[in-house]
């Protein structure tokens, strides 16, 4: 910017206006909003490259699939890039670990175009496509291919951060291989024990080239090393902020077995009613729904179960009848509707039509007159989901907006998707970690509860007739 146009920006300031959708301000000139306001949240000044490090089966993938979902879940869009996958694309039929011998010229040759391509595509999402962070997922065990992307970052502008993955346990490494690469395209009608001992002479093949991050040499890079699956950690040159939440958030995860228990509350007298938000007591039905929880969990035969509520009376007294010691957490109340609290959606529409619709328009990001939108809540559970990747075995009581955040969170879904997932009343969800993803269980306690989910109506403009605004919504009292 040049000296007279500050000059103009500073003498001339620009009317401000307030977003209808977010309610937040922004500049204005002539009815247009001057800048467009991004869909996503940006905490990078320029767009961020995650290089993956380590021999195969060291969970490299793991982390890159779950860094990644991590990261779309709090609004930085993130796309994972796996070479295995393009070379599966490449070489559609997978012989033996003869490829990936360092005297093959021929697999050599397609594993270096394989990862020249990917980085093109990188640069693609990066530059063109509107991607703040790409998660170069490959073995990278060579200085010399950690020194060709570092170049190929400074070219194209991009910061480049390290993710290097150490582990010598023989089991974890032969676990990793049983649980991930039996369902591997390469060995499909393969044997356990084929596998395993293909996959380790595959390893055999990475072993003697492999040059691992250096605290001398490799000190002027940015990278963790996560040495034995999160037993130590050694980070070097965090440069900004979404590298320290990178740090952060692989610092907490792990890979111990265990399941996470989410469920709402006991029906409340005001679910019964249709209206939204609030602090009401459970229902008759909703303290029949708790004693049935309380039951459930002791026959799980739990180890070392922890209980999370909100701070709202009816998550408190739907644990108090599961009688384990819980704790309050004030991150995990409902979403604040402002102004609408307590209100039923009828009277939304009639009170506030072009709020109900806007809601309609975009229900993640709009939020409500002096409340709160699920972009925020998400925001606000950031906390909750660090501390349910450190712990085990939780069960956590909460509210439909706050159920549906943690399981899109879990079950990578996108935001669009994510408030119209489906968390009905006296229902739990058990979610078990599996290889890459989330095996999820519903189990219903059999005790009636009023339905509270509203699917989204076809008709969202603001002129629509109310009956059409009211057509998705459930029966009440």
């Amino acid at each position: 910017m040049t000296s007279n146009e500050y000059h103009i920006m500073a003498t001339s300031p620009r009317e401000l206006t307030q977003n209808p959708l977010k309610k937040i301000w922004m500049p204005w000139k002539n009815g247009l909003f001057v800048h467009i306001l991004q869909r996503r949240v940006c905490m990078t000044n320029c767009p961020t490259l995650i290089v993956t490090v380590g021999l195969p089966a060291r969970g490299k993938t793991y982390i890159s699939k779950k860094l990644t979902r991590y990261l779309n879940w709090i609004g930085v869009p993130t796309k994972e890039f796996n070479v295995g996958q393009y070379r599966r694309e490449c070489v559609k039929i997978y012989k033996s670990f003869e490829f990936f011998h360092p005297d093959n010229e021929e697999g050599l040759k397609i594993r270096r175009q394989c990862a020249l391509t990917a980085l093109s595509d990188v640069c693609q999402y990066l530059t063109v496509e509107g991607g703040q962070v790409a998660v170069f997922d490959a073995t990278n065990t060579t200085r010399e291919r950690r020194w060709t992307i570092t170049r190929f970052a400074e070219q194209n502008g991009f910061k480049v951060f390290f993710v290097e993955s150490v582990c010598e346990d023989p089991d974890v490494i032969a676990e990793n291989i049983v649980q991930v690469k039996l369902g591997s395209p390469d060995y499909i009608d393969c044997n356990t024990e084929q596998v395993i001992e293909d996959f380790m002479k595959r390893i055999k093949c990475y072993e003697n080239s492999y040059q691992p991050l250096d605290e001398v040499l490799d000190r002027d890079l940015s990278y963790i090393k996560i040495m034995d699956v999160g037993r130590r950690y050694l980070v070097n040159r965090v440069l900004d902020h979404i590298q320290s939440r990178i740090v952060y958030y692989l610092m907490n995860i792990h890979i111990t077995p265990r399941s996470i228990y989410l469920c709402r509350h006991g029906e409340s007298d005001l679910n019964v009613k249709g209206r939204i938000g609030g602090d009401s007591g459970l229902s008759g039905r909703g303290k029949e729904f708790a004693k049935c929880l309380g039951k459930f969990i002791q026959e799980q035969n739990i180890k070392n179960l922890k209980v999370w509520t909100s701070q709202m009376k009816r998550t408190i007294q739907t644990a108090e009848a599961v009688a384990v010691p819980y704790e309050q957490w004030k991150a995990l109340n409902e979403i604040d509707a402002g102004v609408c609290e307590e209100m039923t959606y009828e009277e939304i529409q009639v009170h506030f039509p072009v709020e109900f619709s806007l809601r309609d328009q975009d229900k993640y990001r709009y939020r409500y007159p002096k409340g709160e939108s699920y972009e925020d809540l998400v925001q606000r559970l950031e906390p909750v989901i660090m501390e349910l990747e450190r712990q085990e075995n939780v069960l956590v009581i909460c509210h439909q907006a706050v159920m549906r955040c943690l399981l899109a969170y879990f079950l990578d879904k996108s935001a669009e998707e994510l408030p119209y997932l489906k968390c009905p009343l006296h229902t739990v969800l058990k979610l078990t970690p599996v290889a890459y993803g989330c095996k999820v269980e519903s189990v219903w306690l059999n005790v009636e509860a009023v339905n509270t989910h509203r699917d989204r109506p076809e008709n969202v403009d603001i002129s629509r007739m109310p009956e059409e605004a009211l057509f998705t919504v459930p029966a009440h009292q």
